[in-house]
């Protein structure tokens, strides 16, 4: 058995009660960075055998890993914060588990993009979520075609790239098309700013930027 547990996006107190159920009975746990999650079992006073599982490895230790699980191991694969998939490893061992006929338990939990997007103020009875944009390769294009995306469109942002995105976002969206832009969520200094994405922009770029980042943009009129 494969369980894929959400993390806390910020505030340790946003973890399920059965996450930590599972978190104590299974033989291993796998971390994104093992230094991270020692915080969160160290809170709740876990104790099991952790091991890397991140994007630098994940090739390398996949078939292992299947052949622990099918000798009858159960493991529980944690990210820094927020489901595992959701731009953050577990595809492709969850597709191996998948074709190898292992079973695979999702648990509901924290993720950043959902209380964003309902923050927004933004329509979300349809919606696309992008994550991180590409870097280089692909960027412009990808901007070009989601320009005429009509649903509201959900991104990650690093806070070290966050000006940049947005002053992209008002020369192929629009100045005046709406946005809201979450940080910090669930941490001390959470901050929700809403507004058109000139607005937002010119808010962030006089401002020093930390936190991890949510933007969420209206769709093409």
């Amino acid at each position: 058995m494969l369980y894929i547990v959400p993390s806390p996006i910020g505030n340790l107190a946003d973890i399920t009660f059965r996450a930590v159920e599972v978190l104590k009975a299974v033989d291993l746990i796998l971390a994104e960075d093992t230094r991270t999650s020692q915080v969160l079992l160290q809170h709740y006073q876990i104790q099991k055998p952790i091991t890397p599982y991140h994007q630098h490895n994940e090739h390398k230790v996949l078939q292992h890993l299947v052949e622990q699980l099918q000798a009858g191991k159960t493991m529980a694969l944690l990210t820094d914060a927020g489901t595992p998939g959701i731009s953050d490893p577990a595809f492709l061992l969850v597709r191996e588990c998948v074709r190898q006929n292992i079973k695979v338990e999702t648990l509901p939990g924290a993720t950043a993009f959902v209380p964003a997007l309902v923050n927004s103020g933004l329509p979300i009875n349809s919606f696309c979520f992008e994550g991180f944009l590409p870097l280089k390769k692909g960027r412009q294009t990808l901007l070009k075609k989601l320009a005429e995306e009509e649903r509201t469109m959900v991104f990650y942002e690093s806070p070290m790239r966050l000006v940049k995105t947005l002053k992209e976002f008002v020369d192929y969206f629009g100045a005046e098309r709406s946005c809201s832009v979450s940080r910090e969520l669930s941490k001390k200094f959470e901050e929700n700013k809403h507004g058109s994405l000139q607005e937002v922009y010119d808010y962030f770029a006089a401002t020093t930027v930390k936190g991890e980042i949510v933007i969420v943009v209206a769709g093409k009129a």
